[in-house]
């Protein structure tokens, strides 16, 4: 039995869609990926539209087991972070009305679960994806690489809480290991900000 996961790397101009089917222990298989474009020069709200569209496609057409988007932080870029903002809610209402349930993982999630490392450089994460799906070279542009990374991130989480038909008693991969540990300290750190939310 597979698992098959669409991992959504959220962008107004790029917006990366990768979906992998995961078995049994660490197998992996790639399904399909590729990116929604828009131009920067259309009005947004056909921009939007438009990614809406083709995320809601994809769903409809690979009938994923779950939704993979990347969680948005603040940036320095405020105009960016707005669309891709935007673009992760479009992804996360699609999901929603097809009954797909959506997970959010934060960079350093992905970059642990992919490599091993939180602090990895994302050559790094697009070269471990490739290994990873055995693929003749990297998927790109990077936005569908980073899709597929989600995608990975998800189908190991899944493996490491033993939530999706994990052998009883196998033993977590160090990619694995480091994503629960990032995810603890991802979570220890939100319920910080709840309880002191000046810190």
């Amino acid at each position: 039995m597979s698992f098959r996961i669409l991992g959504v790397d959220p962008g107004l101009t790029r917006c990366g869609l990768g979906v992998v089917d995961s078995g049994r222990g660490r197998g992996l298989r790639l399904v399909d990926v590729g990116v929604a474009r828009t131009a920067p020069e259309d009005p947004l709200s056909e921009r939007l539209r438009a990614i809406a569209d083709e995320i809601e496609a994809w769903i409809a057409r690979l009938e994923p087991d779950a939704v993979a988007v990347e969680q948005v932080f603040a940036q320095h870029n405020v105009r960016t972070v707005t669309g891709t903002a935007q673009v992760a809610g479009l992804a996360m209402v699609a999901a929603s009305r097809a009954r797909v349930p959506v997970a959010l993982h934060t960079p350093s999630e992905v970059k642990a679960a992919v490599t091993g490392s939180g602090r990895a450089e994302k050559a790094q994460v697009q070269e471990m994806v490739r290994r990873l799906l055995e693929l003749p070279e990297i998927p790109r542009p990077a936005d569908a690489a980073d899709a597929l990374a989600l995608a990975i991130t998800h189908a190991w989480r899944a493996h490491a809480v033993g939530s999706v038909h994990q052998a009883a008693g196998s033993r977590q991969t160090p990619a694995q290991q480091a994503w629960a540990a990032a995810e603890a300290q991802s979570r220890t750190a939100g319920r910080t900000r709840a309880r002191f939310p000046g810190r």
